[in-house]
């Protein structure tokens, strides 16, 4: 036995039924009133014209009984609960009714009720012209399809979630929560932009203003990178940066991306645009105020002798630089650069080459490893990170991420490189303040350490080996 899972074709089937109980009915009310009035002689007109008209009727309701069991049964799924994209709800609704007029016109053709009914019908017609319009449209929207239910569209000056699809409009649940039910004779006549087709993945556009002092590639590299920190922001399609106008205070630049959820454009935009800002105070990119009178900007030193002195206090309290004397600090506080890094952004990645260090100045890290970014440690202000790279151009072990607004300071390998040449008597001391440091990490993890001794000497062969400093010797390798 053929069991039906259509919810759709089961209430069909059960209206066909009920329209056939219906024409059984009248058959037999009519059967009966026929043989009680066998002679014609006593039937009189009125009721000759009711009977004849209730055979005619008695057919309708069998061909509206037939078809709408037929249309369902062609184009729903009959064991799958689920509607038909070829052919939705309201399209199997009209050509029930486009055929059962087909129908009736058969069936009633040279009947002066017929002919009332049209009457009738053209008058209803002229009534209900904008309700059927809206009808019509929306058979049109069913069959071309333009969006479905779920998809993210405009029309009409309304931007929305598509939730529904009646007979009258279309119900769109905006953004701020709202249910805006247009027409669908509005509909049919604006233009439709779907966010959710051909393709997910939705294109957004921000545009941003950078000095003329700053070269365009230059730009374009700060907004790629700041593009990759923001969260939301798919990698592939790949992002781009234009330059699109010489304006009258800046250089304009557009920064295209894509993502894949429309419902959350705004907070996409906002992200890319709030790490474009930190992006652009890390590389020293200004983005001029909107003004047209010339003016003179009044610039602060960059470099300072308080600056420098603020610096040199926190490379002094650094354990690992501790053993340093105060002329290293001075030379290092001289070349170190001051970066601020909003919450969540990468300072360092794992497993990317680097030759520097960084210590936190105001705020804090969280050190993460491996892909899913397991949390390990958190560096506060006064700690530091990065060092065994400094001292050995080791990869980064870990990435390194912003907790907060976090300014930390760099310590570039090349500063560094120079000063440990001229002085490469400060090796051993440096060797052992790193190992100290790493049989703290190691001791505060569970980990056995190795010999202090050893681990020093060890050390302090690869940082002379990476420096380029001969063996115990002091002396510069050519």
């Amino acid at each position: 036995m053929v069991v039906v899972r259509n919810r759709i074709i089961r209430r069909r089937l059960l209206w066909s039924a009920l329209f056939l109980l219906a024409a059984v009915a009248l058959h037999f009310v009519i059967a009966d009133r026929w043989n009680l009035e066998s002679d014609p002689a006593l039937r009189s007109m009125p009721d000759a014209f009711l009977t004849e008209h209730a055979w005619k009727v008695e057919g309708l309701l069998v061909a509206f009984a037939l078809l709408n069991a037929i249309v369902p049964l062609l184009f729903n799924p009959w064991f799958r609960d689920q509607t038909s994209d070829r052919a939705p709800a309201i399209v199997q609704d009209t050509l029930v009714v486009a055929f059962g007029v087909i129908a009736a016109m058969a069936i009633f053709q040279n009947s002066t009720l017929f002919t009332s009914s049209a009457i009738a019908a053209a008058i209803l017609g002229f009534a209900l012209q904008d309700t059927l319009g809206n009808a019509i449209s929306g058979i049109a929207i069913q069959i071309e399809k333009p969006f479905r239910v779920g998809h993210w569209i405009s029309v009409g000056g309304f931007e929305g979630l598509v939730t529904e699809v009646t007979w009258r409009a279309t119900k769109i649940r905006t953004k701020a929560g709202t249910q805006v039910i247009v027409p669908n004779s509005t509909v049919a006549k604006e233009a439709i932009n779907n966010y959710s087709e051909p393709t997910a993945p939705t294109r957004l556009e921000i545009e941003v203003g950078a000095a003329y002092q700053t070269p365009p590639n230059e730009v374009k590299a700060a907004i790629l990178r700041a593009i990759d920190q923001a969260p939301g922001v798919l990698k592939t399609p790949l992002p781009d940066a234009l330059l699109v106008d010489f304006a009258n205070s800046s250089i304009n630049y557009r920064a295209r991306f894509w993502i894949d959820d429309f419902s959350r454009d705004n907070h996409a935009k906002d992200a890319v645009r709030t790490a474009i800002y930190y992006e652009f105070k890390r590389r020293n990119i200004d983005i001029p105020y909107p003004i047209q009178v010339e003016y003179s900007k009044e610039e602060a030193p960059a470099d300072t002798p308080e600056r420098r002195d603020r610096f040199r206090h926190a490379l002094a309290a650094v354990h690992v630089l501790a053993p340093l004397p105060e002329e290293a600090h001075r030379a290092l506080a001289a070349t170190v650069s001051e970066s601020l890094y909003a919450n969540g952004e990468v300072i360092v990645r794992e497993g990317e080459p680097g030759d520097s260090m960084f210590i936190v100045i105001a705020g804090a890290v969280a050190i993460v490893i491996g892909p899913e970014r397991r949390e390990v440690a958190e560096t506060k202000a006064g700690g530091y990170f990065g060092e065994m790279s400094l001292l050995t151009g080791d990869p980064r072990t870990a990435t390194v991420l912003a907790r907060g607004d976090t300014t930390v300071l760099e310590i570039s390998g090349a500063a560094f490189r120079a000063y440990v040449k001229s002085n490469p008597g400060v090796i051993d001391e440096l060797a052992a303040a790193a190992v100290a440091r790493r049989r703290e990490l190691d001791e505060s993890r569970g980990k056995t350490a190795a010999p202090a001794a050893a681990a020093t000497i060890s050390l302090a062969d690869r940082m002379r080996r990476f420096f380029g400093i001969g063996e115990r010797s002091g002396q510069v390798m050519k």
